[in-house]
Protein backbone atom coordinates (compact mmCIF):
# COMPACT_ATOMS: atom_id res chain seq x y z
CA UNK A 1 0.00 0.00 0.00
CA UNK A 2 2.81 2.41 0.74
CA UNK A 3 4.05 2.15 -2.84
CA UNK A 4 0.61 2.79 -4.26
CA UNK A 5 0.13 5.73 -1.87
CA UNK A 6 3.48 7.21 -2.90
CA UNK A 7 2.58 6.70 -6.57
CA UNK A 8 -0.72 8.51 -6.03
CA UNK A 9 1.03 11.35 -4.21
CA UNK A 10 3.39 11.76 -7.14
CA UNK A 11 0.47 11.82 -9.58
CA UNK A 12 -1.38 14.35 -7.43
CA UNK A 13 1.78 16.45 -7.44
CA UNK A 14 1.63 16.67 -11.21
CA UNK A 15 3.92 13.81 -12.26
CA UNK A 16 1.70 11.75 -14.59
CA UNK A 17 4.22 8.90 -14.88
CA UNK A 18 6.30 8.61 -11.68
CA UNK A 19 9.54 6.65 -11.84
CA UNK A 20 11.04 4.40 -9.17
CA UNK A 21 13.35 7.26 -8.21
CA UNK A 22 10.38 9.58 -7.64
CA UNK A 23 8.60 7.07 -5.42
CA UNK A 24 11.78 6.29 -3.48
CA UNK A 25 12.21 10.02 -2.85
CA UNK A 26 8.66 10.28 -1.49
CA UNK A 27 9.06 7.23 0.73
CA UNK A 28 12.54 8.29 1.84
CA UNK A 29 11.20 11.66 2.99
CA UNK A 30 9.26 9.87 5.73
CA UNK A 31 11.97 7.35 6.55
CA UNK A 32 10.68 4.33 4.61
CA UNK A 33 13.15 2.20 2.68
CA UNK A 34 11.70 0.97 -0.61
CA UNK A 35 11.80 -2.67 -1.72
CA UNK A 36 12.80 -2.62 -5.40
CA UNK A 37 10.81 -5.73 -6.32
CA UNK A 38 7.52 -4.43 -4.95
CA UNK A 39 8.15 -0.94 -6.23
CA UNK A 40 8.80 -2.20 -9.75
CA UNK A 41 5.63 -4.32 -9.59
CA UNK A 42 3.51 -1.27 -8.73
CA UNK A 43 5.12 0.86 -11.41
CA UNK A 44 4.74 -1.84 -14.08
CA UNK A 45 1.06 -2.35 -13.22
CA UNK A 46 0.21 1.36 -13.23
CA UNK A 47 2.55 2.58 -15.97
CA UNK A 48 0.66 4.02 -18.93
CA UNK A 49 -2.75 3.87 -17.23
CA UNK A 50 -4.90 6.82 -16.30
CA UNK A 51 -4.96 6.79 -12.50
CA UNK A 52 -8.51 8.14 -12.40
CA UNK A 53 -9.77 5.23 -14.49
CA UNK A 54 -7.92 2.77 -12.27
CA UNK A 55 -9.49 4.29 -9.16
CA UNK A 56 -12.99 4.33 -10.68
CA UNK A 57 -12.75 0.66 -11.65
CA UNK A 58 -11.63 -0.10 -8.09
CA UNK A 59 -14.55 1.82 -6.64
CA UNK A 60 -17.04 -0.22 -8.65
CA UNK A 61 -15.46 -3.40 -7.27
CA UNK A 62 -15.46 -1.98 -3.76
CA UNK A 63 -19.17 -1.20 -3.96
CA UNK A 64 -19.96 -4.91 -4.09
CA UNK A 65 -17.99 -5.70 -0.91
CA UNK A 66 -20.21 -5.99 2.17
CA UNK A 67 -19.20 -3.54 4.86
CA UNK A 68 -20.08 -4.48 8.45
CA UNK A 69 -21.97 -2.21 10.73
CA UNK A 70 -25.32 -3.95 10.66
CA UNK A 71 -26.04 -5.60 13.97
CA UNK A 72 -28.21 -8.67 13.91
CA UNK A 73 -30.61 -8.43 16.84
CA UNK A 74 -32.72 -11.37 17.95
CA UNK A 75 -36.33 -11.11 16.88
CA UNK A 76 -38.55 -10.09 19.78
CA UNK A 77 -42.04 -11.53 19.69
CA UNK A 78 -44.95 -10.62 21.90
CA UNK A 79 -45.12 -8.21 24.83
CA UNK A 80 -42.49 -10.07 26.86
CA UNK A 81 -39.93 -9.73 24.06
CA UNK A 82 -40.65 -6.02 23.64
CA UNK A 83 -40.29 -5.45 27.38
CA UNK A 84 -36.94 -7.28 27.42
CA UNK A 85 -35.63 -5.21 24.53
CA UNK A 86 -36.70 -1.96 26.23
CA UNK A 87 -35.25 -3.01 29.58
CA UNK A 88 -31.75 -3.65 28.28
CA UNK A 89 -30.84 0.00 27.56
CA UNK A 90 -32.31 1.11 30.88
CA UNK A 91 -30.20 -1.44 32.76
CA UNK A 92 -27.07 -0.21 30.97
CA UNK A 93 -27.79 3.38 31.97
CA UNK A 94 -28.25 2.38 35.62
CA UNK A 95 -24.88 0.61 35.63
CA UNK A 96 -23.16 3.72 34.24
CA UNK A 97 -24.69 5.85 37.00
CA UNK A 98 -23.54 3.41 39.67
CA UNK A 99 -19.98 3.50 38.38
CA UNK A 100 -19.93 7.31 38.49
CA UNK A 101 -21.10 7.31 42.11
CA UNK A 102 -18.42 4.81 43.13
CA UNK A 103 -15.63 6.86 41.58
CA UNK A 104 -16.78 10.02 43.35
CA UNK A 105 -16.94 8.23 46.71
CA UNK A 106 -13.49 6.75 46.30
CA UNK A 107 -12.03 10.24 45.79
CA UNK A 108 -13.67 11.51 48.98
CA UNK A 109 -12.45 8.54 51.03
CA UNK A 110 -8.80 9.36 50.48
CA UNK A 111 -8.87 11.99 53.21
CA UNK A 112 -7.19 14.80 51.34
CA UNK A 113 -7.93 17.05 48.42
CA UNK A 114 -5.90 18.13 45.46
CA UNK A 115 -5.00 21.53 46.92
CA UNK A 116 -4.72 20.66 50.65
Amino acid sequence: MRYVAAYLLAVLGGNTSPSAKDIKAILGSVGIEADDERLNKVISELNGKDINEVMNSGLSKLASVPAGGAVAAPAATGAAGAAAVGAAPAAAEEKKEEKKEESEESDEDMGFGLFD
